[in-house]
């Protein structure tokens, strides 16, 4: 029953395209310029990553990064930052890979990745990668799926093209195939909560300064990049209203959560 709900769900624009393919990226784009909804969440997104990079790494030098921007919009939000992706779109800077970044020694102020973590094939490698091209005092702010009961129910459901494992072995998916393909939503949790010691002693540079989970019903009722979604745009600042009400259970509720990181 949940498949074929699940089935029903994807949004026709995306249905016909590879999920490691660019045209899904592009797919992505149209969704987010149409949905009012899912603009609004993106917007709030790159606020929450501008938010954290002004409050945490002060009056740090160097430019702003985005990893994996895909079909987002941040250049219409904030034009000073540098768009990337892993594959090669009309819309971004630069192609790249996060696990070897084409940038000099300590020349970037923050890096901001959303629902990006969990696609990367080598975490370690990006780790190292934050350590060389930030500067001291700067970082990463991620925007990743939670890992709450609600947040376990609906990404174990949502997408059949990833999993969500907070038991994995390792931090590395075992059933990666491509960029979008086999990603392990729940490796933000295994790294930063399951693994926090082995964290802190692999990369005692960087430091988690903040940890918030956020985003309830916007984030179901918006569908997503994937999914239709569920309420006309009209009702968006009622969404809002109850993202606010709903807040003071985002430990059982909230559906994404900001992590910052910051290179000592």
């Amino acid at each position: 029953m949940i498949t074929k709900f699940r089935d029903w769900l994807i949004d026709p624009t995306v249905r016909p395209h590879d999920v490691d393919s660019p045209a899904f990226s592009l797919a992505h784009r149209q969704i987010v310029q149409r949905k009012v909804i899912l603009r609004r969440l993106f917007e709030a997104f790159y606020q929450e990553c501008r938010g954290m990079d002004l409050r945490y790494f002060e009056d740090c030098p160097g430019a702003r990064l985005e990893i994996g921007s895909g079909g987002g919009i941040i250049n219409e939000i904030y034009p000073d930052v540098v768009t990337s992706d892993i594959k090669p779109l009309p819309f971004i800077d630069i192609v790249l890979s996060a696990e070897n970044l084409p940038f000099a020694n300590n020349s970037l102020r923050a890096i901001y990745a959303i629902n990006v973590f969990h696609h990367l094939l080598g975490p370690r490698d990006f780790f190292r990668e934050i350590l060389r091209v930030v500067h001291p005092g700067g970082g990463v702010v991620f925007i990743e799926p939670f890992y709450g009961p609600l947040a376990a129910w609906v990404f174990k459901r949502l997408h059949n093209s990833e999993t969500f494992e907070p038991d994995a072995p390792g931090w590395e998916s075992s059933t990666r195939k491509g960029p979008f393909s086999g990603a392990n939503q729940a490796v933000s949790y295994v790294v930063f909560t399951r693994d926090r010691s082995q964290f802190v002693q692999e990369f005692p540079q960087l430091k988690l300064v903040f940890h918030r989970p956020h985003t309830q019903l916007s984030y179901l009722l918006s569908g997503g990049v994937n999914f239709r979604q569920l309420l006309p745009d009209r009702l968006t600042p009622l969404v809002k209203i109850a993202d606010q009400v709903l807040s003071p259970l985002n430990r059982w509720v909230a559906l994404q959560q900001t992590i910052v990181l910051r290179k000592n």
